[in-house]
């Protein structure tokens, strides 16, 4: 069997150690992107995922718009410290995706399939995850590292006003990247035993 997919799929990891010091270019790290998201397929080519990418102070905004908000959510002093900590890796990052939901999208074919209506909302979700393994994969096969944060909701309508976000797009999720200045851990994964079943 060609194992070309399970190799690239195994350099994609959660890379919590990022720096800013990329051989590639912005523009190169957009179009990389843009193009696996495109070729991502969408149930009945809805492509309801929207991008928007962050460089330099734009992309410092954002974690700083994420630390003051976290602010009111962490119990004790200490504990912000610690978040602010984790906050200022995804800051030292060379760049930020963030992934979208065009929610009118999803709502005009709720109206126009009915009978397929209460799938729309799950077809959009499997869209991002498809959507975000593939940027993330494309990323590590070009040596740059990244991983997923969900900040949102809690994020969205600061993140919406700071970046002229249309309303009628649902942040996801988002997505830091850049060098690679520590590699990942060890990943467990449970026995196949516990997780498959093949039946002859």
């Amino acid at each position: 069997m060609n194992n070309e997919l399970l190799n690239l799929l195994q350099q994609r990891r959660s890379i919590y150690a990022l720096g800013k010091n990329l051989s590639q270019t912005n523009d190169q790290i957009v179009t990389l992107a843009e193009d696996l998201i495109q070729a991502t397929p969408t149930a009945f080519n809805s492509q309801t995922v929207r991008a928007v990418f962050l460089f330099g102070a734009k992309h410092d905004e954002l974690w700083d718009i994420v630390v003051r908000r976290l602010k009111s959510e962490v119990p004790t002093e200490a504990a912000y410290e610690n978040t602010k900590k984790k906050i200022e890796s995804f800051k030292a990052a060379a760049g930020t995706i963030l992934f979208f939901t065009d929610t009118a999208v999803v709502h005009q074919l709720e109206k126009d399939f009915t009978l397929y209506a209460d799938n729309f909302a799950t077809w959009a979700e499997q869209a991002q995850g498809s959507s975000q393994l593939n940027v993330w994969t494309g990323l590590a096969n070009n040596q740059i590292g990244a991983s997923i944060q969900h900040y949102n909701p809690i994020i969205d309508e600061l993140v919406a006003s700071a970046f002229d976000i249309p309303a009628n797009w649902q942040l996801r999720a988002q997505m830091p990247f850049g060098s690679i200045v520590a590699p990942a851990g060890a990943k467990d994964t449970m026995a196949k035993a516990d997780q498959f079943k093949v039946l002859n």
